[in-house]
Parts: structure tokens; sequence; C-alpha cells
């Protein structure tokens, strides 16, 4: 099959319009063009059961259907836009795209701090031309990139996007593939990369017609969301090709900077090259040829380091991932929660072992898991690790869907802004959260099938038996659920929400302007951790500066004697000062080291100190 053959409904221009689809089992495909005029074409087939043909007479916003072995009709698995959902016929869409952005190559991954947002409930229209005027406001906070959660065509207006059928077209309530590009292009010209959220690992249940076509699930194994994509066993070259195709389509059509691959624990695939590693190895060759920086970077709960080792040293060569263990590190000694998998973790030196090295868990025993887990990352730079206090799994799959706002106090979430946004690892920011919103995040569907919306109530349900929350979870299915999810800007503008917005735009600051923070260097960091006075300290340094940072999660004033190199040290940042709602500082402005230096610190409070070398 030619490799630059493409998928779907390819417009050639002057009413000319190749069809392209994969139904090796089936004898007979046509294309019923259903608008703007009725007709019905045969395509022909050809070895590898590839049906192809080119029609005449076809412009964009042409509507069609696939009709198989004359009976079932079905919308184009490659559909590049579903204006009437996901059951409806799919469009022919016009390529052409007037870019504004020809002077972009992207970012360097190491100045990336990313922006998780939900199109729609981070504005109160849910579009993509509505987060458009918030640009500037970002970039003003410091944010370098926004990722996107999953914007593939999904059933109804409402989703989290993780459920959607049609992997190539572009959810048709938040503006459809034209909104996209006109998002993405508004956001390299602010000066912001922009990171798409792609599920490779199964297909939502409504809509799912894929395995009318040709063999693209598996019985072989069995996987959490439905039956898993078939990328190891029989006819499963032609199911990669479907996906990789599918992310340079992104790309290379939307000028994409970096996909996160959805939990790829669910990609279930034993062969002798992986599909992640073949995933990877396409994006990168494609990047190099568009002279562009993109990054590759996964979800995964497996703790595998081959997942982000390069291909010389035997991985798959992943540019970066989510640090699952960093997150619950932080979040129990924020929390004191200890049930479900946060049972793992609570201590202190989990957290200094997710600075150290990455994972907590790198081949030592999960009382969760009831098993060893992990293998070491202790290898690995500090870029290869996407670390935050929060995202939209660890803040949707909680019963009540509380954010940390609404969970621990004002100055413990200054607390966890300092340890995720100063550590050497890439920094991630769940929408909302750099002022506080208050606002749930709960999981929400807009199904039609009655049954289906049960099994997803009763799921949601079961899915939190091994935590100790109270209450039941939101009504997934209701639109209240959603719509109390929108974010509420102007919060931003008043109280502790302005002060907490500010601080964050700090950190941020001090991340990008000092050269010692600046730097990801991992071999350039020393952390301790006081598991009594319940205190992290970490010191990092360069060729002309040193930074140190001590950071205090006990409730009660403790004074903590730290050995810091001898010489003058320069308080940059207290975040118990008035100036952050602070209960005030007690610790001097300079202090001076000789081997150790004594500190009262506030509860939940952290300090930053900077000492200039002589050169």
């Amino acid at each position: 099959m030619d490799s630059e053959r493409k998928l779907g409904a390819v417009y050639l221009g002057g009413g000319r319009c190749c069809f392209t689809v994969w139904a090796p089992f089936l004898d007979k495909v046509e294309v019923r063009i259903v608008s703007p005029r009725e007709s019905l074409v045969d395509l022909e087939r050809d070895e590898q059961g590839y049906y192809q043909g080119i029609i005449e007479e076809v412009e964009p916003g042409t509507l069609y259907l696939y009709r198989l072995d004359g009976e079932k009709e079905r919308p184009d698995p490659a559909s590049l836009f579903q204006p009437q959902g996901v059951h409806g016929p799919s469009q022919v869409v016009n390529p052409n795209f007037f870019w504004k952005d020809e002077y972009w190559y992207g970012l360097p991954l190491r100045d990336y701090i990313i922006y998780e947002l939900h199109v729609g409930t981070f504005t109160a229209e849910g579009t993509f031309a509505a987060i458009i005027p918030h640009l500037e406001q970002l970039k003003n906070l410091g944010i370098t990139a926004i990722e996107l959660m999953p914007v593939a065509q999904f059933p109804g207006d409402r989703n989290w996007g993780y459920d959607g059928t049609y992997p190539f077209a572009v959810q048709n309530s938040y503006g459809g593939p034209v909104g996209l590009k006109n998002l993405v292009d508004a956001c390299h010209q602010a000066g912001l990369a922009v990171i798409m959220d792609v599920v490779y690992n199964h297909l939502g249940p409504e809509g799912n017609y894929l395995a009318d076509f040709a063999p693209y699930f598996t019985d072989r194994y069995r996987g959490p969301w439905g039956k898993p994509i078939n990328f190891d066993g029989p006819h499963s070259d032609e199911v990669r090709r479907f996906f990789i195709e599918n992310g340079l389509y992104w790309v290379r059509e939307f000028h994409l900077d970096g996909l996160r691959i959805d939990a790829i624990h669910g990609i279930l695939d034993f062969s002798a090259y992986p599909f992640l590693e073949e995933l990877a190895e396409a994006v990168h060759e494609l990047a190099e040829r568009l002279s562009r920086r993109v990054y590759v970077i996964a979800e995964s709960d497996l703790n595998d380091s081959r997942v982000i080792r390069s291909q010389e040293l035997g991985g798959f060569g992943l540019d970066s991932q989510w640090n699952d263990d960093f997150h619950h590190a932080l979040h129990t000694l924020l929390t004191n929660e200890d049930s479900g998998y946060y049972q793992d973790f609570g201590q202190l030196h989990h957290l200094v072992k997710a600075f150290r090295q990455g994972f907590v868990y790198s081949g030592n025993y999960s009382l969760y898991r009831k098993r060893r887990h992990g293998n070491s990352s202790s290898q690995l730079p500090a870029e290869k690790f996407v670390v935050f206090s929060q995202n939209h799994d660890q803040v949707g799959n909680r019963a009540q869907s509380e954010r940390l706002s609404t969970l621990i106090s004002f100055e413990a979430l200054k607390l966890a802004a300092g340890v995720v946004l100063l550590s050497p690892f890439i920094p991630l920011l769940f929408m909302g959260e750099e002022y506080g919103e208050t606002a749930p995040f709960s999981y929400f569907i807009s199904h039609s099938d009655p049954d289906l919306i049960e099994a997803v109530r009763r799921g949601r349900r079961n899915e939190f038996t091994s935590f100790r929350w109270q209450g039941e979870p939101a009504d997934p299915q209701v639109e209240s659920t959603f719509s109390r999810c929108k974010l509420d800007h102007e919060l931003r503008s008043h109280g502790q929400h302005g002060t907490l917005y500010s601080f964050y735009r700090e950190l941020i600051r001090l991340r990008r302007e000092l050269p010692a923070l600046r730097s990801l260097d991992r071999e350039r960091l020393e952390v301790t951790g006081l598991e009594r006075e319940k205190v992290l300290w970490w010191r990092r340094w360069g060729e002309v500066q040193e930074v140190t940072a001590a950071f205090h999660f006990d409730k009660q004033e403790k004074s903590v004697a730290l050995s810091l190199p001898k010489g003058r040290w320069r308080k940059e940042l207290d975040s118990a000062d008035t100036a952050w709602g602070g209960p005030g500082s007690t610790v001097s402005l300079k202090i001076f080291a000789e081997e150790h230096v004594s500190l009262n610190l506030s509860p939940e409070s952290f300090i930053v100190f900077v000492r200039e070398r002589e050169s």
C-alpha cells in the first residue's frame, strides 16, 4: 500500500475527491453521496483490502456514507468531519487554510509549562473560538503550551473526549476542523505550543462502527474500556497504519506541537516492534521533514522506563510521560488520604524519591497492587517527566470531583504550586488551578442509548469502591453535571483567588529567570527529606547561581536546621509572606550560612533562597 495514500475522503480540487477505506473481508464497498445530490459509486479493491476511487463533481461540504456489501450504510472510519454527530454522514473537508504561523518551529521541551484544558468547560461557549481571547492571559501567566483534552468526535455535545469514535474528525460542537486550526494558529502567534490528547487504546461505545469495516479490535485480550485495539494480531499492520496516519494527520494538517497518548497501559501489544515505538518514530521523522519540534508524551501507570528511553538504549523513544507517582506522593502529604492507590504513599521519602529518580515504585512492592511494580528511571533526564498537583483524572476520578482548592488550605495550595513549578520536571497545570477554581470537574456524557447510560452510571459507582470517599458521584448524563464544571474566570480578580494567581505567576517567573531553576539538570540537584519535621529540602545549582528551597508540610510551625554551603543567601520567596496572603514570614531577608542554618518555617509553607556563586 502506498504510504503516501491518505485514508478517508481527500479533496483533490476541481470537484474531484479520492475516497479510500480499508475493508478486507467485504466483497463490495460503495460511496453513497447523500448531498447536495444523490449518487452511488463503486470503489475498486486492491490486494490489501483497500477500496478506493476518485469521484467527480464532489466539492467540500459534500455529505457521504459507505455502503457495505449492498446492505449497511456507515460513516467513514477516517471521516474528517461529522457535522450531524457520530451516527450521521461524513463530510468532505477543504484542506486549504491560510496559516499565519510560517515562522513557528516549536519550543524546546525543557521550556514547556503545560496548561491542560477541556474545550467544553473552559469557557461558557465551550468552543475553540472562545478560547482564543484567553490566550493572552495564559501567556501573561507564563504558560508556554496548552494541552487540549481529546477533541475527536464523540456522541452528543458534552463528554470528556475519551468516548470518541472518529479519531480524525474534530468535534462538531467545538467548531470542527476550521475552528481547531484557527485556535492553533492563534496559539502559535501568541508563542504558545499546542498538545493534543489522543486516544489509541479504545474507541467509545456509541457510534463505533469500525468493526463493520475491518478487524480493528481483538478478542485476544481484555481491556477496561471494551475490546482492545488490534495492534499485534493478524491484520494489525493496517490497523497500526490507521492510527499512525491519525497521529501524523494532527501534526501535518493542524500544525500540532505534541501528542499526549492516553493510557498506554491500555494499548496491549506484545510485538517485537511495538506500536508506540513505531508511532514515535513516524512522528519524529515527520517533524524533522517539517523542521519543527514535535513531541510524543505518554500517560502511563506502568512505571516502565522503556517507554521514554531512547531507541538506541532499547526504549520506545517517546519524549516524556506523565508521572502519577509524583502526584500521589504530593497529594497524600497535602491531604493525608490513604485509600485506593494512595495507600502506597504518604511518607515524605516518597516525594524525595520522586525528585531524585522520577518513579517512586521502581521494582519495589506495592501494597495497592499486591506485587512489585515498575523499574528504575534514575538515569533518565528530568524533562522525561511531566508532573502536576492536579489534572483531569485526579480531579474528575473522585466521587465528588473536588479540586484541591476545596480539599486543602490556602497555604497548602501555594505549597503544592511551589513543589510542582520549582521542580526540575515539566510542570502541568489543570485549567483554573492557577486561581483556585472551586467548580468541580465531574465526569459527563450525553449518550442516547438508555442501557449505555445506565451502564456508565453503574461503572462510575463501582470505580470508587477501593476508596473511602463519601457520597454518590454526580449523574454523568444530566446536563447540570456538565454545566457546573464551567470555569468562572472572574474569580481570578478577587480576594485570595487573585493572590493565588499572582503567586503562580511569580513562581513561573522564578522558574524562567533564575538560571539554576531554568536548567532541568538532575545531576545538579541535591534533595533531602526530614521525615519527622515533614520538610523536603533541595538545592539546585549552575555555573553562576545556587538556589535552595525548604517545603514544610506540617500544620504546626517548626524550627528546622538545614545544611547549606557557606555564604550569603538572599530570600527570594516566602509563601508565608503577607504579600501572598500568608500569616507573615519569620525568616530574615538575608542569611549567612557557615555549615548549618536554623529556620522557623510557618505551617504548610515554603521558602526559596538564592546564592550567587563567586566567579
